[in-house]
């Protein structure tokens, strides 16, 4: 098992840059998979953002390619997200996800799945004036 706690959201004028982190306690935190999820104000559904497995494969969200990076860093149990060139419609809470290697959501492709995440955290607001 393993709990998740993300920071470094705020407020940001357009233009401009966040890193989000997501620190997670728990043991083998290298062989989870991780993804960033974000849920816009009035939306009920969670967007898939980016997603990085145990073994360093990356996806990203069309929306997001270009602007975002995903990186883990074992040694200290956290995930990274650097959001640049943040636009108004990136503003949401973002969420930061965890799947273990034994699970099928990263090899069957499936990583941009917000169900199929067992363990999140209580997520981080970004908001991004124009």
């Amino acid at each position: 098992q393993v709990q998740l706690a993300e920071s470094g959201g705020g407020l940001v004028q357009a233009g401009g840059s966040l890193r989000l982190s997501c620190a997670a306690s728990g043991r083998s935190f290298s062989s989870y998979g991780m993804g960033w999820f974000r849920q816009a104000p009035g939306k009920e559904l969670r967007e898939f953002v980016a997603a990085i497995s145990w073994s360093g494969s990356i996806y990203y969200a069309d929306s997001v390619k270009g602007r975002f990076t995903i990186s883990r860093d074992n040694a200290k149990n956290t995930v990274y997200l650097q959001m640049n060139s943040l636009r108004p419609e990136d503003t949401a809470v973002y969420y930061c996800a965890a799947e273990p290697k034994s699970s099928s959501t990263f090899s069957s492709g499936r990583y941009y799945s917000p169900n199929l995440y067992d363990y999140w955290g209580q997520g981080t607001q970004v908001t991004v004036s124009s």
